[in-house]
C-alpha cells in the first residue's frame, strides 16, 4: 500500500510539473493584448516602419545636395628625370606631392523641388504605415472571434455528439431486444457521423486561425495560444450604438489622406518639371598645396587658391521641358479627378456601410436566440425519444437544424464582426 501511494503521488507530481511547464509556455492573450503584441511584433509593420526611415534618410539626401561639399585629395607625380626646353633652357621636372581639398555648393529649383517632394514622401509613407497598423489590427480582431467562434461551436458539438452517441447505444439496445425497427438506430447513427465530421472540420479550422493569429502576431508556428476573452466581454450593443452615432469625418480617413497626399505629389511634380527653366547657381572653393621634396620647384603653374562661380541658363531643349510641364500637369488634373471620385465614394460607403452594420447586427442577435431554440428542441425530442415517447426523425430533424442554426450564427457573428470594423476604418476612431 504505501508503495502504491508513493507511485501514485510521484506520478501526481509529475502531472502537475508538466501542466504548469506548458501553462509557463502558453500565450495568454486578451483581444487589447493580442492587438498590443501585434503593434509590436508584426513584421509587417516593421516594414512600415523601416520604409518611413528610407524616407527620411533619402529626404536628407535631397536636402544635403543644397548644402556644402567637401573632399580632399592626394597626387604624386615622377616623370623619371624628364628635363622641358624653354628658350633654350632645361628646366628639371622634379618629382612631386600635391594636396588638395575643394569646397562647393550648388542650388537649383529642381534641387529645392526635390527636397519639397522627399518631405512629402516621409509623410505619405508615415500614412501608409497607419493605414498598415489598421489592416493589421483588423486581421488580429477578425482572427480571435473567429477563434472564439470555432471553440464554441467545438463545445456545443461536442456535447451533443455525446448526446446524440447515446442515444444511438440505447436505440441499438431496442433493435437487439426487438423493440424498435433497426432504420430508427440508422438514422440516429447518419447524425453521430454528421456531428463527428462538424467536429474534425472546426477542429482544423480553428487550427487554421491559431496559425493566422501566430503570423499576425509575429510568433512562431509552435508556439501555444490562449486566448482570454469570451463573447460576453467583446460583443457589446452600447459599441455597434456608439459607432452608428459617430460622425463621418471624411479628413480623419487614411484613404483619403493618401488621396490628397497623392494630388498634392502630382502638383508638386508639375512644379519640378518647370524647374527645368530655372538657372543652376554653383560656386567652388580649391587650395593645393605643392611640395618637391626639397628639390628645385622648376616649373610649376599650379595656383595654391581658386575661387569660381558659376550661373548656368537653359536656353533650348527642343522641346523637351515643355512636354514634360505638360505631362506632369495632365497628371495632376488626373489626380485631382481621382480626389474627386474618392470623396463621393468615401460619402457612399459612410451609408452603406452604417446599413451594413446595423442589418448585421439584428441578424446576429436573432441567430443567437435560434441557437438557443434549437438546443433546446433537441434536449426536448432526445428526451422524447429516450422515454420512448419520440421518433428517430424528430431527433435527426432536431439536430440537423441546430448545425444549421450553428453555422448561420457563425456565419452573422463574423459578419457583424466585418462590418464594424469596416465602418471603424473608415470613421478612422478609437
Amino acid at each position: 500500500m504505501k508503495r502504491l501511494i508513493f507511485v501514485l503521488s510521484a506520478f501526481m507530481l509529475a502531472g502537475l510539473a508538466f501542466a504548469q511547464e506548458q501553462t509557463e509556455g502558453t500565450l495568454a492573450l486578451s483581444l487589447e493584448d493580442a492587438k498590443k503584441y501585434a503593434l509590436e511584433h508584426n513584421r509587417t509593420l516593421q516594414n512600415a516602419s523601416l520604409t518611413i526611415k528610407q524616407k527620411y534618410a533619402a529626404r536628407w539626401q535631397s536636402i544635403a545636395t543644397m548644402l556644402p561639399q567637401a573632399s580632399a585629395s592626394l597626387d604624386y607625380m615622377n616623370m623619371c628625370g624628364y628635363e622641358m626646353e624653354l628658350m633654350g633652357m632645361g628646366v628639371p621636372m622634379n618629382p612631386y606631392g600635391t594636396l588638395g581639398v575643394k569646397a562647393s555648393m550648388a542650388v537649383s529649383g529642381t534641387m529645392v523641388m526635390a527636397a519639397v517632394i522627399s518631405n512629402l514622401a516621409v509623410k505619405m509613407a508615415d500614412i501608409s504605415a497607419k493605414k498598415s497598423e489598421q489592416t493589421v489590427i483588423n486581421n488580429v480582431v477578425t482572427t480571435y472571434y473567429s477563434i472564439l467562434t470555432m471553440e464554441s461551436t467545438l463545445k456545443l458539438l461536442e456535447k451533443n455528439y455525446e448526446n446524440l452517441k447515446t442515444l444511438h447505444q440505447r436505440a441499438q439496445k431496442a433493435v437487439d431486444v426487438g423493440a424498435a425497427e433497426q432504420t430508427s438506430a440508422d438514422q440516429i447513427e447518419v447524425q453521430v457521423n454528421s456531428f463527428e465530421t462538424q467536429i474534425t472540420d472546426t477542429r482544423v479550422q480553428k487550427e487554421v486561425l491559431t496559425s493566422m493569429m501566430r503570423l499576425y502576431l509575429g510568433l512562431g508556428m509552435d508556439e501555444n495560444i490562449e486566448l482570454t476573452d469570451g463573447f460576453e466581454n467583446l460583443m457589446k450593443p452600447e459599441e455597434t450604438q456608439l459607432i452608428l452615432d459617430t460622425d463621418f469625418n471624411i479628413e480623419n480617413n487614411f484613404d483619403y489622406q493618401l488621396v490628397v497626399k497623392q494630388t498634392e505629389l502630382a502638383k508638386k511634380q508639375e512644379v519640378l518639371a518647370a524647374m527645368s527653366f530655372v538657372p543652376t547657381l554653383s560656386a567652388y572653393y580649391q587650395y593645393s598645396a605643392k611640395s618637391y621634396f626639397g628639390k628645385e620647384a622648376g616649373f610649376n603653374n599650379t595656383p595654391p587658391n581658386v575661387v569660381g562661380v558659376s550661373l548656368s541658363i537653359p536656353l533650348w531643349t527642343s522641346g523637351k521641358n515643355t512636354y514634360s510641364i505638360k505631362e506632369k500637369r495632365w497628371a495632376r488634373e488626373a489626380a485631382e479627378n481621382t480626389q474627386r471620385d474618392t470623396e463621393d465614394k468615401l460619402n457612399i460607403s459612410n451609408y452603406q456601410l452604417r446599413y451594413n452594420l446595423k442589418s448585421a447586427y439584428d441578424k446576429f442577435k436573432v441567430q443567437e436566440k435560434n441557437i438557443e431554440v434549437c438546443q433546446k428542441v433537441l434536449d426536448n425530442t432526445s428526451k422524447k425519444f429516450e422515454y420512448g415517447y419520440g421518433s428517430s426523425t424528430d431527433v435527426t430533424t432536431a439536430s440537423q437544424s441546430l448545425i444549421n442554426a450553428q453555422t448561420s450564427y457563425v456565419s452573422a457573428l463574423l459578419s457583424t464582426v466585418e462590418a464594424y470594423l469596416n465602418l471603424k476604418d473608415l470613421l478612422n476612431v478609437e
